[in-house]
């Protein structure tokens, strides 16, 4: 787990070494172990490491392979690197290190862009070919590892982070309007290629962009499940038994995470998904290493689940860490949070895993998540009412139960310079329901939070707020062969039990049956959630601040109703309405911009 920037020039100024210096170490919480730059002509290429896998300097990156003329820098974990290697070795490759770097570098040799369909793994990749001058991005199925591109008339600049690019300068820094209007519709997510800022985008999932030396560039969109009870599942050609299916495909998917020269630890909620997790690897008679977290209660809620994960930690044995976290710790930790997000996130969770990731970060260096069972397994509340909706309703249905504020809404918000004139959001999720497959309601819905909500939400958040603590997360729920499996699932199945059926039903006799028969619950903040005191004060300061008065972005009769009022105002998700604003707010205000 690393953090990678690069540039490339399409006239005949060499690369800014500089340039790609400075936002090489603007990477350095992502990867501290080390460092280093490759340039030549026009191009350069910058790299951090966070050592996982071979943990000696013959890993080092940029990793440049002479022979076959192309240098690669890469960030996640290829799980099935060792079976690709002695594949490559039978190839007549010869290797030089025994990392996961080096077979994405042979595989790339050997399949082109299409190695990319026989990889197991999270990873975002820029390879370099030497004598075309070609350079060449990819990113994972399940968009785990990000990867943010900033382009000129004459350069590309690419990084692991926002910020990185931020920290080189030359960045058109405006709002984008389309954007903005997803931010406050489309459930805070601002779904690829968008960014809120008008200069900077993001490559999508499950896509391969090959960049020219000219500027012209195409892309390779090579992964899509069908949610369609007529996909090709060649590895479940007929399958009668859903339950002990998926219960098969996460035991799988939990192993292959398990790949690492340093130990691995899991982060353990006290729900179904992560206890889940716990059990299937305490089936190998090895010694786990578990790690929860809490805080005071506010508002009536509590802000711990401690009774869950204490019985799961004692019944699988595993070796427990409980955090607490007292309430003058939160605040602060609101800022650091807001630093380390490359685009301004909404959910109070952010707080919660940044937290965690800095006491976890103290003990191991890689731990597993339940993170993206819900989207894949219809585990939330706004999936029951598509059960019955007709296909040809989906659209409407779906952004009924989940956009934050419908379109006619904005302008109680916006000030009218703000205001989109089309419904973007809607248009958005219009497209998205209309392309083929997706059987059903349902099945339409699961596709695009699994493909774009997802990605552009609790992945981003476990990313930047574990990588904010050079701690590397993975999330067995998102191993796509799971997430195909998951996708050809019935829905009813899905939907039963009060959601995530299937995934109830494999946990019988796995995990005790009092945490698959628990309500559900989420990674309480409650302080943020019920906005008082120092915290509502620092809310007050945000959007009160004369930067904010000088962009101009929120009606300040509607500000100043909130204040009054700030825990009135929800958003169909439930969502403090006010805080969404702030944390635009404040996120820009980190930024500078």
């Amino acid at each position: 787990m690393c953090g990678i920037a690069g540039e490339i020039r399409f006239d005949d100024v060499p690369a800014d070494v500089d340039a790609v210096t400075t936002m090489t170490a603007a990477l350095h919480r992502r990867g501290p172990d080390a460092w280093g730059i490759h340039a030549g002509g026009r191009t350069a290429l910058g790299h951090r490491r966070l050592k996982i896998i071979d943990l000696s300097d013959r890993a080092v990156q940029p990793m440049v392979d002479p022979e076959l003329g192309l240098t690669v820098v890469f960030n996640g974990l290829i799980y099935n690197y060792r079976q690709l290697r002695a594949e490559l070795l039978a190839d007549g490759y010869r290797f030089f290190s025994d990392s996961d770097s080096e077979v994405l570098l042979k595989a790339y040799h050997r399949w082109g862009t299409h190695c990319v369909d026989r990889f197991l793994g999270m990873f975002a990749f820029a390879v370099l070919e030497r004598d075309s001058g070609r350079l060449v991005l990819g990113r994972d199925r399940l968009g785990i590892k990000p990867l943010y591109l900033a382009r000129t008339g004459h350069r590309l600049r690419f990084a692991s982070t926002l910020p990185a690019l931020l920290a080189a300068g030359g960045v058109d820094t405006s709002i984008d309007p389309v954007a903005l209007h997803h931010y406050l519709s489309f459930h805070s997510v601002v779904p690829a290629p968008r960014t809120i800022l008008a200069g900077v985008e993001k490559l999508p999932p499950a896509t391969v962009r090959t960049v020219h030396p000219d500027g012209r560039s195409e892309d390779r969109y090579y992964w899509r499940p069908a949610f369609s009870r007529h996909a090709d599942l060649p590895r479940h050609p007929d399958i009668t038994d859903w339950p002990a299916a998926v219960l098969a495909a996460l035991r799988l998917a939990v192993e292959r995470r398990m790949v690492a020269d340093v130990p691995v630890g899991i982060l353990l909620s006290g729900g179904i998904d992560s206890s889940l997790v716990v059990a299937l690897l305490a089936e190998g008679g090895q010694q786990l290493r578990t790690f929860s977290v809490g805080f005071e209660a506010a508002g009536g809620e509590s802000g711990d689940e401690f009774q869950y994960s204490d019985l799961v930690a004692a019944h699988f044995g595993t070796d427990h860490q409980k955090i607490m976290i007292p309430s003058d710790r939160l605040l602060p930790a609101v800022d650091a949070a807001i630093e380390a997000m490359s685009e301004p996130m909404v959910s109070h969770d952010c707080v919660a895993f940044y937290l965690l990731a800095e006491e976890v970060s103290r003990s191991v260096t890689v731990v597993q998540s339940g993170q993206g069972a819900d989207e894949v397994f219809a585990g939330y509340d706004w999936y029951p009412p598509l059960a019955n909706v007709p296909r040809d309703r989906a659209a409407a249905a779906y952004a009924a139960v989940f956009v934050d504020r419908p379109h006619t809404s904005m302008s109680d918000l916006l000030e009218p310079e703000w205001l989109a004139e089309s419904d973007h959001s809607q248009m958005f999720i219009d497209d998205h329901f209309a392309a083929p497959g997706a059987d059903t309601a349902l099945d339409a819905a699961l596709r695009l939070d699994t493909t774009i909500m997802l990605v552009d939400d609790p992945v981003k958040r476990l990313d930047n707020m574990t990588m904010a603590w050079a701690l590397e997360a993975r999330v067995p729920f998102l191993d796509h062969e799971l997430v195909e499996l998951a996708a050809a699932c019935p829905p009813e199945l899905k939907l039963a039990s009060g959601g995530k059926g299937v995934l109830k039903a494999a946990s019988r006799g796995v995990v005790p049956d009092t945490i698959i028969d628990r309500p559900k619950g989420y990674f309480p903040v409650p302080a943020i959630r019920h906005l008082s005191g120092s915290f509502l004060d620092r809310v007050r300061d945000a959007v009160t601040d004369p930067v904010a008065k000088d962009r101009g972005l929120f009606r300040s009769d509607w500000l100043h109703r909130m204040l009054a009022s700030p825990n009135t105002e929800r958003t169909t998700l439930g969502s403090n309405a006010l805080w969404q604003v702030a944390l635009l707010e404040m996120w820009l205000q980190e930024r500078k911009i």
